[in-house]
């Protein structure tokens, strides 16, 4: 069997749009992951992947009763869900809210992915690394940035 065309195609989906969702799920969860958070390099790729994959479809999907913003919709309500799992309150501190808010982003990158801005997303990518990972520098490095409830779970971690 010789391989053609066909054989890599994927229509309706794209590769370059593919490449674009695993690689921003990589920037954003190999930060995750290297700092030993939730939501790491597979969970970031899937997510962000998965998205891209409902939306295009629907943009695919014709007549008066597809909507896609009624899809990003229910993304949006479904990530809410995955972003609930993993927040937990210890102590009376409420901790997992940064990795729900990531999955929220990862969402709205596969969105940004889907309706075509490539680029974009790649430059929120970025934005929401920095965002990760510069604020919590500055936690590290200044009193005013690490006082209330991030002093009270700095040493909070989950019993495996």
């Amino acid at each position: 069997m010789l391989l053609n065309d066909d054989f890599f195609s994927i229509a309706p989906y794209d590769w370059l749009a593919i490449a674009t969702a695993v690689f921003c799920g990589f920037l954003i969860g190999l930060e995750r992951q290297l700092r030993g958070k939730p939501v790491g390099i597979r969970t970031s790729s899937l997510i962000i992947l998965g998205t891209y994959v409902f939306l295009a479809t629907a943009f695919q999907l014709h007549g008066d009763a597809i909507d896609p913003s009624r899809v990003i919709g229910q993304v949006i309500t479904g990530i809410g869900f995955l972003g609930a799992g993993v927040m937990l309150a210890k102590d009376g501190a409420v901790v997992g809210v940064t990795s729900a808010a990531t999955i929220w982003m990862l969402a709205a990158i596969g969105v940004i992915i889907s309706s075509g801005y490539l680029f974009a997303a790649i430059k929120i990518s970025i934005l929401v690394v920095g965002i990760l990972y510069g604020v919590d520098l500055l936690e590290e490095h200044t009193k005013a940035f690490s006082r209330g409830v991030h002093a009270k779970v700095r040493g909070f971690t989950i019993k495996r």
